[in-house]
């Protein structure tokens, strides 16, 4: 396996994950998601049509690209000329959420992107879009890019914690970590991580979010993440064939929720990949993204030749993967796969 399939596999296996689980997002009673897709949940990808994940994950993977030196100033102009340039896309039309679509238009009007956030919000929209920034080799700029990209426009504590997470998750399947031992690597670099507020990428942001230090805005979110990761652990050792993972780590509506729940569905079956989708789509939560983070989990460890063949021409915006997932792997060339 060379490094360009499991990158490839990080992004298409995202949007496989997206379309796979687009057609039970809003239905919460898994009896009838079963009825509907017999005989136990869906196991294809359908027409191939994604959701605003998978478009808002090619937004900051073409932003990074565009970015010469990862620093806050370099990162800052592509980031919203992304999301300004998804917020006007006629094919903007996918069950895009409230924060995003709010703090897109507060980018678009200028001025300081610590007055445009949504302070308050820590929705999944964070870090669904995250995958790009799991390939940057350097720990730093991985960590700060990750928490920037969220902070743009979920401005919560929570949001920035739960996609670093979700970048370091992707970073250590890449470096060839075994799946198992995930929950406890996380943990302990959420616990070394409390204390770290990267001001250089993230200015005076505790102060507009309205906290009395930067230590207390950053800590507020390590600790409900860890507070998730402490289910995650419990629960990654198995949980019943017939259970919603919805029901030991969150239904994935909230960024650290949709990390955790991702995570616990690929770490259910991690050498099978669609059945890591399958069990993200019986679910009675945020199942695309859910699945979406399933899938770029998947695609770090196995790669895209794990999925199925007929897939990749099946799938929405294939050439816009392909490309991202070519550049991509040219940035990473650090990586040892």
């Amino acid at each position: 396996m060379n490094e360009l399939d499991k990158i490839s596999g990080i992004l298409y296996g995202s949007a496989y994950g997206d379309a796979l689980a687009a057609p039970t997002e809003f239905t919460r009673d898994l009896d009838r998601i079963r009825l509907q897709f017999p005989p136990n949940g869906p196991t294809t990808i359908h027409t191939g049509r994604v959701t605003d994940d998978t478009q808002m994950m090619l937004a900051v993977a073409r932003a990074l690209l565009d970015t010469p030196e990862l620093n806050a100033q370099a990162s800052e102009g592509p980031l919203r000329r992304e999301f300004v340039k998804w917020l006007h896309d006629p094919e903007n039309t996918r069950a895009p959420g409230n924060t995003c679509l709010s703090a897109c238009r507060n980018l678009e009007r200028g001025g300081r992107w610590q007055a445009a956030t949504i302070h308050a919000s820590k929705g999944c929209g964070a870090n669904m879009r995250v995958q790009a920034a799991g390939i940057i080799p350097d720990a730093d700029a991985r960590a700060g890019y990750a928490q920037f990209q969220a902070a743009l426009t979920h401005g919560h504590p929570t949001a920035l914690a739960a996609s670093d997470l979700t970048a370091e998750a992707i970073w250590l399947l890449l470096s060839g970590a075994a799946p198992a031992d995930l929950p406890a690597a996380l943990t302990r670099y959420a616990r070394a991580q409390r204390s770290v507020y990267r001001e250089g990428w993230l200015g005076e942001l505790w102060r507009a979010a309205g906290y009395a230090s930067p230590e207390a805005y950053i800590r507020f979110g390590w600790d409900e993440c860890l507070g998730v990761l402490a289910g995650l652990e419990r629960a990654a050792t198995g949980i019943p064939e017939d259970a919603d993972p919805c029901d030991f780590t969150g239904e994935g509506w909230i960024a650290e929720e949709a990390f955790a729940t991702g995570l616990l569905c690929f770490l259910l079956t991690p050498d099978d990949p669609v059945e890591a989708l399958r069990r993200a789509a019986v679910t009675s939560g945020d199942s695309d993204s859910l699945a979406c983070l399933a899938g770029a989990f998947a695609g770090a460890h196995l790669g895209l030749s794990a999925f199925p063949d007929k897939w990749l021409g099946q799938i929405e915006y294939g050439d816009e993967l392909r490309d991202c997932a070519e550049g991509l792997a040219r940035m990473g060339q650090a990586v040892n796969v």
